[in-house]
């Protein structure tokens, strides 16, 4: 990737930055420094998405951002564009966010005050709910959908979880049943439901914290889709902390600061989310460490649906 980080930064007129690579999973992210001045040099994997779907994730950040919500602020290269395309690779820079990840998968939350800063996360999550409703987009924006389809048709964003080559007999059988529960379940009160733009990603380290302050970064599976399906994502990846109850309870305050909650069919979303990173993982088992998250998947899954299905 050398070739093309060096091109980018004669783009951006960076030539003098030092870079170095920070992050290589679905994207490759490398730190610049130039000065006291830090940035995030993004090489966007081949294939996720489309040059306008990236272009308007680049366009709604930027509105986010003006209307005060925490995000990273898209950099401009020199001719003023924000995407550019370097051999085939989409690549595009963000300032670089100060502070730490509110936590991860290992190490749990990593921070004091945590009911404090998940209000803080709910509140935050809301206003990037409100700001989106009320921003009028352009007219070729473009981003994928976490709706009815997308989670449980034939061909979901994150593959089809009933079909992960790992589950037992009995396994399939759960998961065959409450995906047919759950289609005519969301099919009765889909238009009912609050729907639009949600960042779809809000897990521990995604969330950049310093002090009180907060940021929402790696709007990767940013789309369309319903505003339960951001807080179970959050929620999800936090069943296993002794405070849990107490953290959920301090999401949903933070969250009904800003904007009404109708929480009715959370168990729904909490089982449609934990199936999705059963659909995820399947086209991933040879890497590190797949056969550890294949397992938990599944085991966050299984607890959700028998919960949803009684």
């Amino acid at each position: 990737m050398t070739p093309i980080v060096e091109q980018a930064l004669t783009l951006w007129g960076m030539d003098s930055a030092e870079w170095s690579l920070v992050a290589a999973r679905e994207n490759h992210v490398y730190r610049l420094q130039i000065g006291a001045k830090s940035y995030a040099l993004r090489l966007h994997r081949k294939g996720l998405h489309s040059d306008t779907a990236l272009r308007s994730e680049l366009q709604w950040i930027a509105e986010l951002g003006a209307k005060s919500v925490g995000v990273p602020t898209p950099v401009p290269a020199t001719d003023g564009r924000y995407l550019q395309l370097l051999d085939g690779i989409q690549v595009d820079m963000l300032d670089w966010l100060p502070g730490r990840p509110l936590g991860s998968t290992e190490t749990g939350i990593d921070h004091s005050d945590r009911t404090g800063l998940f209000r803080a996360l709910g509140h935050e999550m809301a206003k990037l709910h409100e700001v989106s409703d009320a921003w009028t987009r352009p007219g070729d924006f473009e981003r994928w959908s976490w709706d009815r389809a997308g989670l449980l048709g034939d061909a979901p964003l994150w593959d089809r979880f009933w079909e992960n080559p790992t589950l037992s007999g009995e396994d399939r059988a759960l998961f065959t049943a409450f995906r047919e529960k759950a289609n005519n379940h969301l099919l009765q009160i889909e238009n009912q439901l609050d729907y639009g733009l949600i960042h779809a990603d809000l897990v521990r380290e995604n969330v950049m914290v310093r002090g009180d302050k907060l940021w929402l970064i790696d709007f990767d599976d940013a789309g369309f889709g319903f505003r339960l399906f951001d807080i179970a994502t959050t929620l999800l990846k936090n069943l296993c902390e002794p405070d849990y109850d107490a953290l959920q309870a301090a999401l949903l305050e933070g969250y009904r600061l800003e904007r009404a909650l109708d929480t009715e069919h959370l168990d729904l979303f909490m089982a449609l989310r934990a199936v999705t990173y059963v659909g995820w993982i399947s086209s991933r088992m040879g890497e590190d460490g797949s056969e550890a998250r294949n397992m938990r998947f599944k085991d966050t899954a299984r607890k959700s649906l028998t919960r949803y299905l009684g």
